[in-house]
C-alpha cells in the first residue's frame, strides 16, 4: 500500500492510493474534516458512517470508532481534517463567553450539509500543507479558531458539542466492554472512556468479569472471530475488525485456543 500524510500540528492533510482499514480508533478531540476525494466507511459501536467526495464531516470526541479508506479507481483518497483542541476551544470559550445550555447525546460524527464557506475555507489549507514549512503553529492556532467560528456560524446548535468540557461519567463496565472490545486501544482509553483510572478500571474489571483485561479481550476476540469465520467471513478480513493487529499472531492465538488454524473453518 502506498501513502503519503503530511502532518502539522492539529491539521491533517491525508493521502492514501490503495484501500485502507486503519485509521484512528480513539478520537481524542473534536474533527472537522473535508473528504476531497474518495470514500470512507467508520463505524462505531452502535452506527455505520459513509462519506464521499465532497462532503463534510464533524466527528465528536472522545469516541471509538474504526475506518475503511477508499480510492477512486486509478486516483488518490484525499481528506483534510482539522483537530480542534480543547486548550484552543476553552481560549474561544472565555473570550466570547460561550456557554453550553445543555449537554447533547448526538451521534459519534455528524454529516454537515455542504456550504461554500467551508469548502473555500479547507482548500485555502491545502497551499499551507503541500510545501513543507517552519514555525506554522501559530498560523495553524488561528485556522482552528477560524474554523470554530466558521462551524458556530453555519451550524449554530453545534455550541453545545464544542463548548462541553466535562469528561465521560461513570459507566456500566459490561455493558461498555461487551460492545467495544473490538476497538484495538490501550487499557488507559477504556478507563478514561468508562470514567476510571486505570488501576480502578483494573479492580472493578476483576469483579465483574473474574479475570483479567487482557486475557477477557484475548478470549472474547477470539470467540466472536471463530463466529465470524465459520459464517464465511476470510480470516484476512476478520482479523482487524476484531481487535487484532497482526494476522500472524491472530492466527497463533486461533490455533492455540481452538486447535485448528482460521481457514480450516470455512471449508467445514
Amino acid at each position: 500500500m502506498g501513502t503519503k500524510t503530511n502532518t502539522k500540528p492539529q491539521i491533517l492533510y491525508s493521502c492514501y492510493y490503495a484501500r485502507s482499514r486503519e485509521g484512528e480508533h480513539f478520537i481524542p478531540e473534536h474533527v472537522f474534516s473535508y473528504q476531497i476525494s474518495g470514500e470512507m466507511t467508520a463505524s462505531d459501536s452502535k452506527n455505520t458512517y459513509h462519506t464521499t467526495a465532497g462532503d463534510f464531516r464533524f466527528s465528536k470526541r472522545n469516541h471509538l470508532a474504526k475506518f475503511t479508506k477508499i480510492p477512486p479507481e486509478g486516483g488518490e483518497f484525499k481528506t483534510i481534517s482539522l483537530f480542534l483542541d480543547q486548550e484552543i476551544l476553552r481560549e474561544i470559550s472565555k473570550e466570547y463567553n460561550f456557554k453550553i445550555n445543555k449537554r447533547t447525546d448526538s451521534e459519534a460524527m455528524i454529516t454537515l450539509a455542504p456550504n461554500p464557506l467551508y469548502k473555500s475555507f479547507m482548500e485555502s489549507l491545502i497551499s499551507y500543507l503541500e510545501v513543507e514549512q517552519e514555525n506554522n503553529e501559530a498560523l495553524f492556532n488561528l485556522k482552528i479558531k477560524e474554523a470554530a467560528h466558521l462551524l458556530l456560524k453555519i451550524n449554530p446548535e453545534l455550541k453545545d458539542i464544542l463548548f462541553d468540557f466535562t469528561e465521560p461519567g461513570k459507566l456500566d463496565l459490561e455493558a461498555f466492554m461487551n460492545k467495544n472490545f473490538h476497538f484495538n486501544v490501550h487499557l488507559n482509553r477504556f478507563a478514561y472512556l468508562t470514567g476510571r483510572s486505570l488501576a480502578t478500571f483494573k479492580r472493578d474489571f476483576q469483579k465483574v468479569f473474574q479475570e483479567t483485561p487482557g486475557k477477557w479481550l484475548l478470549n472474547k476476540r477470539l470467540q466472536e472471530s471463530y463466529y465470524l469465520i465459520s459464517q464465511g467471513n476470510p480470516p484476512s478480513e476478520v482479523y482487524i475488525g476484531v481487535g487484532f493487529e497482526d494476522l500472524s499472531h491472530f492466527s497463533f492465538s486461533f490455533k492455540k485456543k481452538f486447535g485448528v488454524v482460521p481457514s480450516s473453518l470455512l471449508s467445514k
